[in-house]
């Protein structure tokens, strides 16, 4: 019997050296609901996948560059940039996966047309995320940048605002928790997802599919390659995925491959 459990014992102990571990950090939707899918995948290729939600858009990088996680997923390119030039990191793109149009919502108007003089506008107040509002505020018309194209504009970059928005500047997570005290807000479609807001419905005005922010796997130089990370790209990019996307998401999360 001492036998028969010794070699069990030895057996476990080849299975969890054998299985590689990768930890990923990602918001809670689509993000960590896409993961949680690709796990049965990964476990039979020999990868056990755990998934740490965060709610903010700062500590998964800081804890990938840090090397107390092995990858994230929650951010697009423009973002990443911006991030490593300010944070001095140097977080590289593994795969893109998906889109999510950032979209524009009200409880208090059904048109924007219908946005009084004055009106209080919220947008995130990360860099790349407060421009890309920006840039959606633009395209409906409701005010013009000083550049037109600038992914990085500010509220102090707007050149003409007929109607006299009040625009603030707040971080993306509590823009669904205000949408109720103010005239409109633009949300990214994870927290509009959370809560509950249906983006192909209940947005004003959303980026169209050809937006080019591409929301990606994000890791280290030093572990892009890793045999772990290319069977999670792998997974990522299949036809299931796919399919799981485009089935629960009913197009507010556009699969990018």
């Amino acid at each position: 019997m001492k036998k028969l459990f010794a070699a069990f014992a030895a057996v476990a102990a080849f299975s969890a050296h054998a299985a590689d571990t990768l930890t990923v950090a990602a918001t809670a939707v689509p993000h960590a609901e896409i993961l949680e899918f690709v796990k049965p995948t990964l476990a039979k290729e020999g990868v056990d996948l755990k998934v740490k939600v965060f709610t903010d858009y700062i500590q998964p990088n800081v804890q990938v560059a840090e090397k107390r996680l092995d990858a994230n997923f929650f951010q697009h390119q423009p973002y990443l940039d911006e991030f490593n030039k300010g944070k001095g990191t140097n977080l590289v793109s593994v795969a893109g996966v998906h889109l999510e149009p950032l979209g524009a919502y009200s409880s208090k108007v059904k048109k924007l047309e219908e946005l009084p003089s004055g009106a209080n506008v919220v947008i995130p107040n990360d860099a790349t995320n407060g421009g890309r509002a920006l840039l959606l505020l633009q395209k409906a018309g409701l005010i013009t940048l000083k550049d037109a194209g600038n992914i990085l504009s500010t509220p102090k970059d707007i050149a003409e605002n007929p109607k006299s928005l009040k625009i603030r500047e707040l971080e993306a997570a509590t823009l669904p928790r205000v949408l109720t005290q103010v005239d409109l807000a633009l949300i990214n479609t994870n927290y509009a997802l959370e809560a509950k807001l249906d983006p192909a419905k209940d947005a004003l005005i959303i980026e169209g599919k050809d937006s080019p922010y591409v929301n990606i796997l994000v890791t280290r130089p030093d572990n892009k390659d890793s045999a772990a990370m290319q069977k999670l790209v792998g997974a990522l990019h299949s036809p299931e995925v796919k399919a799981f996307i485009n089935e629960k998401y009913k197009g507010a999360v556009v699969p990018a491959f």
